[in-house]
């Protein structure tokens, strides 16, 4: 087979110059961590300060570091596991979820939600807005909405507030049979709710995780939960606890 010319394009000094700092933030830089400055940066690795803010930007985008406004450039912690295998798992706001409620609401899902959940198309259901953080972090945005029919010792009058009613909510689903889950799952970008509320740019990628839970033959759950794509990486079952890391090597850009 003859060499492409793509083959022939030299790889650009900012992207060898990436490596080189990832391999440095592995061997010699803790999570939080707060890099030096670019004078210093610049300096240490022997290239131009313009050079050095393309590998940066690059290295933020993969998510390997944060730039925080008033604290700097800082490493990010590792990515965040997003199990999207079918093996049984446990309803939403089971003991060892991770998801906090903020919110709930009685109102009409989306036409594609009240479609799975086999609702009449005026029929509002239980929605409960979570999100999910590490490292102080928000990682994860997700809206679950729950017909009536899953929860009917839950009443939707009342005087608490949404985070307790969305409490309730969960708890009187772990109260059903829980016959299994299906997971879809696909890259798309951050709307503008959702960026706000994952504290980033209108646009940013992410991947929205879409899990009906079934019980008694219907499905009896849907959510959606939007995450970050610089945070999180997709797992299937056992893998969820394997960590690659690169290889410190000691090479300097020129």
């Amino acid at each position: 087979m003859g060499t492409t010319q793509l083959e022939t394009v030299p790889e650009p000094k900012y992207w060898h110059l990436k490596t080189v700092i990832g391999e440095a933030l592995d061997s010699d830089f803790s999570v939080g961590e707060i890099l030096p400055n670019e004078r210093e940066l610049a300096a240490r690795f022997g290239v131009a300060r313009a050079t050095l803010r393309q590998a940066l930007e690059q290295l933020e985008l993969e998510g390997r570091l944060q730039r925080r406004r008033g604290v700097g450039t800082t490493v990010a912690p590792p990515r965040m596991g997003v199990d999207v295998s079918t093996s049984p798992q446990d309803w939403p706001g089971a003991p060892t979820d991770a998801w906090q409620p903020l919110d709930w609401a009685l109102a009409l899902p989306p036409a594609v939600v009240a479609r799975a959940l086999g609702t009449e198309g005026e029929e509002e259901v239980h929605t409960v807005r979570r999100m999910l953080a590490t490292h102080g972090q928000p990682v994860a945005a997700e809206l679950l909405y729950i017909p009536s029919g899953s929860v009917p010792e839950v009443s939707s009058g009342g005087a608490r507030s949404g985070a307790a009613r969305a409490r309730a909510v969960l708890r009187g689903l772990r109260k059903l049979p829980l016959d299994g889950q299906d997971r879809a799952v696909e890259l798309g970008s951050a709307r503008a709710d959702d960026a706000k509320e994952l504290d980033r740019l209108p646009g940013a990628p992410v991947l929205v995780v879409t899990t009906r839970y079934f019980s008694e033959g219907r499905t009896a759950v849907v959510s959606v939960a939007t995450y970050r794509a610089d945070t999180c990486r997709l797992t299937f079952g056992d893998s969820g606890d394997l960590q690659i890391r690169h290889e410190a090597h000691h090479r300097r850009a020129s």
